[in-house]
C-alpha cells in the first residue's frame, strides 16, 4: 500500500516548536516511536490503520524535522508534556496513545501526568521499566546493541549485527532500520529516561492498557511478560505477536494494525 505523507502541522507551546502528522479520520490514535527514531517508522502502519477507519496522530520528537526545543536537562514528564500539547491542540481528549519501545515510557508518563487526556494506552514491544525486585529489566549486552544500532560512526555491517541482536527476530531483514536514526534525539531521550524514576510512570495512571508483546523480543524478555498484569491487574490485556522482535512494527505491521484497531474499537 503506497504512503503519501501529509505536511506536518506545527504548534508553538512555550519554548518549543512541535510538529506532527495528522492522517485519516475516525477515532484517534497517537503513535510514539522508539528511541532515536521518528514517525516514518509508522508509515505503513498508518496506512493500514487509516484503512480501518482511524485517525492517526504522529508527533515528531524534539530534534526531528520541525520539532525543536531544549534538548538537555529534560525528563519523561517534559516529553509527555509535548505529546499533551499536540492532543490539546487538536482537541482530541480523551485519546488512545500507543508507545513503541522507548515510546511506551512517554505514553505511560502521559497517562500518569494527564489522565484526562488518555482513553487508553497501547504498549508495543514495551519494556516494563523494572523487574519485580525493582532492578533493571535490561540485559546489558542487549542494551549495548540498542544504542549501537543507531551509532552512525560504526560501519553498517556492525550496526546490522546490533540490529539483529536487539531489534529483529531471526530471519527478518534488519537493514530496513539502518536509516532513520537521529543521534541528538536519541541522546536527549536517553538522558530523560535516566532522569525519571520508573515509579513515576510504572502504573500508567488508571488507563486501560494493551500490552502488545513480541514473542522474540530480547529487550523486553519473556520472563517478564506477565509482570505488568500481575502488578496492575485486569486493566492490562496481553496479546503476543509471533515472529517479531523489539522492532515489531516493521516486522508484523498487519498484525499490529489488527490488534490496535480491535482494541480501539473496544475502547470506544
Amino acid at each position: 500500500m503506497p504512503f503519501h505523507a501529509t505536511t506536518a502541522k506545527v504548534i508553538h507551546p512555550g519554548p518549543t516548536t512541535l510538529a506532527y502528522f495528522d492522517e485519516g479520520s475516525g477515532p484517534a490514535l497517537v503513535l510514539l516511536p522508539s528511541v532515536g527514531r521518528g514517525p516514518a517508522d509508522f508509515d505503513q502502519l498508518t496506512c493500514l490503520l487509516a484503512a480501518e477507519g482511524l485517525r492517526i496522530i504522529r508527533p515528531l520528537p524534539r530534534g526531528i524535522g520541525a520539532s525543536q526545543g531544549p534538548m538537555q536537562g529534560l525528563n519523561l514528564h517534559d516529553l509527555a508534556a509535548d505529546v499533551a500539547a499536540v492532543i490539546e491542540a487538536e482537541a482530541l481528549a480523551p485519546v488512545a496513545v500507543a508507545g513503541h519501545a522507548f515510546g511506551n515510557f512517554v505514553a505511560r508518563t502521559l497517562a500518569t501526568d494527564r489522565p484526562e487526556l488518555v482513553r487508553g494506552v497501547a504498549l508495543l514491544a514495551a519494556s516494563t521499566g523494572k523487574t519485580p525486585d525493582g532492578g533493571s529489566p535490561f540485559d546489558p549486552d542487549v542494551l549495548r546493541s540498542v544504542y549501537a544500532s543507531g551509532d552512525l560512526s560504526l560501519p553498517p555491517v556492525q550496526r546490522l549485527e546490533h540490529l539483529r541482536h536487539a531489534f529483529f527476530a531471526p530471519g527478518h531483514d534488519p537493514s530496513v532500520w539502518l536509516e532513520g536514526w537521529h543521534p541528538q534525539t536519541k541522546a536527549m531521550q536517553r538522558e530523560a529516561e535516566t532522569a525519571t524514576p520508573v515509579d513515576d510512570f510504572f502504573a500508567c495512571g488508571s488507563a486501560p492498557i494493551l500490552d502488545l508483546q513480541a514473542a522474540q523480543d530480547t529487550v523486553a524478555p519473556r520472563h517478564l511478560a506477565q509482570f505488568l498484569r500481575q502488578s496492575l491487574g485486569e486493566r492490562v490485556t496481553i496479546q503476543v505477536i509471533d515472529s517479531a522482535g523489539h522492532a515489531l512494527v516493521p516486522e508484523q505491521p498487519e498484525q499490529v494494525c489488527q490488534a490496535l484497531a480491535a482494541w480501539i474499537k473496544r475502547l470506544h
